[in-house]
């Protein structure tokens, strides 16, 4: 099932999470717009997990709603793609890739398997839009889009530090 989610313009704020029904599933709050956290709850508003940037760190971590940490993304250095690591709390290994000036990423675990495919889908100077096709047995939706949020994260502090 392929789920559509965006960023707000100044970075707070709520948003829907909407499947291909366009039926509401969840919803993104980005807390501030000074900051890169944000909290993902479900259709009846319970919180399901958050992200944010620990302090004085370039790294995404991705807990739970009870504070236990689900994992933690990293941008890797690589000349002609976008490169990420997203590694679990159980050692599980994820690699995000997608072609230099490509919209479309690709999830990948440690054995080569695609796992999932995201894609931007705004338009110019438009809030960053994505769509995600999630095919994991062992990453939910939920935290998926807390990775994906990271990756956007930090590809606005990697633009706004150029």
């Amino acid at each position: 099932m392929k789920l559509f989610f965006k960023d707000n313009f100044f970075n707070a704020g709520e948003t829907e999470i909407l499947n291909e029904s366009a039926e509401l599933i969840g919803m993104l709050d980005l807390k501030s717009a000074f900051g890169s956290s944000l909290e993902i709850c479900d259709s009846k508003r319970n919180l399901i997990c958050s992200g944010s940037f620990p302090f004085f760190s370039s790294k995404w971590k991705v807990i739970d709603s009870h504070d236990n940490q689900l994992g933690l993304l990293r941008a890797r250095l690589s000349m002609f793609s976008k490169k990420f690591e997203y590694e679990t709390e159980d050692s599980s290994l994820y690699e995000i890739k997608s072609p230099a000036f490509s919209k479309s990423y690709e999830v990948f675990k440690n054995d080569g398997t695609c796992i999932a495919q995201f894609e931007k889908v705004n338009g110019w100077l438009q809030s960053d839009a994505y769509c995600l096709d999630n095919h994991s047995e062992h990453i939910d939706d939920y935290e998926l889009i807390a990775v994906i949020m990271g990756v956007n994260a930090i590809q606005k502090r990697q633009n706004n530090s150029s």
